[in-house]
């Protein structure tokens, strides 16, 4: 499987192709002659204008295209369509995020070029590299990581890679003003309660019981917010399929993907919402019933969430106390993002396809913070 490269600058008026129709048609959001044309001028290279477009991944958020022509293939990112939080699919910081972790330890596609808006898809956007790899999602491709031993590698890297993210001096990238990591944790709490209210609002059902349970969770999440260890750069959605791996070396991830909500905040907010994608062969049944996005972790040679919070720690030397708070609030955090999708597709803006599996998923997560707030981890 392959992923990912970097988007592009802004500009003049496109050419389209013959069959663009048909192609946008297929390609919400984005029109092969005129990202074609676009290249084309950014790129100086007229072979360009003969391009293919292919979504890559499912679109539940920002969307991702490969662009294939006779000069190659890169990767084009805009925002969902239709209205959306410009904070949560703003395409100028992830672009600015990934180009100023380049030449860190931490992978990244090259950025090529970028718009602010207009063309070549009428919104802001981005064009970066093809970096090829591997993306594990619930079943990993055949052939890949195939051993018990390989997968721990796999696991290794994946823990490492974020332990260095969080290693990176924001100031020394160019990124001291990407955020304000004062009060971050707080007004995390106040930004996702208020997006919860927006996707109520949107005609989403939900029963009572967990009306009152989602909110009884935001309102200890906000009595009790913890004072964070350290302010580092924050990916937002760190999980192992929004990480390419090497196909011949399972131990070695060769970028990082999905920066949409990175800013500068508390690294231990990654961590909890990434044991929350966490899936292991024995559950608990609060943590089997909140098992909604598919994930190869509970796979043999995987190490379970403990395993996963002892290597973060020995790499990062945080304290793990306060860790279910943060567990609590990714589980908190997913629950709102899985609705906020629901209520796109309620609302007609992207595909009834993306909320595939969906249904039912914000009452076991509301749950399942609940339960981590009270017993733990376990």
């Amino acid at each position: 499987m392959a992923v990912t490269s970097e988007p592009g600058s802004a500009g003049a008026s496109s050419t389209v192709e013959p069959g663009a129709a048909e192609h946008a048609a297929e390609h919400p959001g984005a029109d092969p002659g005129a990202v074609g044309s676009w290249l084309a001028e950014r790129l100086d290279d007229p072979r360009w204008r003969a391009s293919t477009l292919s979504p890559i991944g499912a679109g539940r958020s920002n969307l991702t295209y490969r662009v294939q022509s006779e000069a190659g293939a890169v990767v084009l990112r805009r925002p969902p369509v239709g209205e959306v939080a410009a904070t949560a699919h703003d395409m100028g910081r992830e672009r600015r995020v990934i180009t100023a972790l380049a030449g860190t330890p931490v992978p990244v596609p090259r950025v090529l070029a970028w718009s602010d808006g207009g063309p070549p898809v009428d919104a802001p956007c981005f064009v970066m590299e093809l970096v090829e790899g591997v993306v594990p999602l619930g079943e990993l491709p055949p052939g890949w990581a195939t051993t018990e031993a390989e997968r721990g590698r796999a696991a290794t890297a994946l823990i490492t890679t974020l332990a260095q993210l969080h290693a990176v001096d924001p100031a020394a990238v160019g990124l001291a003003d990407f955020g304000r990591p004062d009060g971050f944790m707080a007004r995390q709490v106040r930004r996702w309660s208020t997006n919860w209210e927006m996707a109520r609002s949107a005609g989403l059902d939900f029963d009572d019981a967990t009306i009152a349970d989602l909110t009884r969770l935001a309102e200890s999440l906000a009595a009790d917010v913890p004072t964070s260890q350290r302010d580092t750069i924050v990916h937002g959605d760190y999980r192992i399929d929004n990480c390419l791996f090497d196909r011949a070396d399972p131990g070695r991830v060769t970028a990082v993907l999905d920066w949409e909500m990175s800013t500068l905040g508390d690294p231990m907010a990654d961590l909890g919402l990434m044991l929350v994608y966490w899936h292991q062969a024995v559950e608990t049944p609060a943590w089997e019933a909140a098992s909604y996005i598919a994930t190869p972790t509970a796979l043999p040679g995987f190490p379970t969430r403990a395993e996963v919070v002892e290597a973060y720690a020995a790499s990062t030397g945080l304290d793990m106390a306060p860790l279910p708070w943060y567990v609590a609030f990714g589980a908190f955090k997913l629950a709102v993002v899985l609705a906020g999708i629901l209520a796109r597709v309620r609302a007609g803006m992207v595909p009834a396809s993306m909320a595939a599996g969906l249904e039912g998923s914000a009452a076991p997560l509301v749950t399942l913070g609940l339960h981590v707030l009270t017993e733990g981890l376990a």
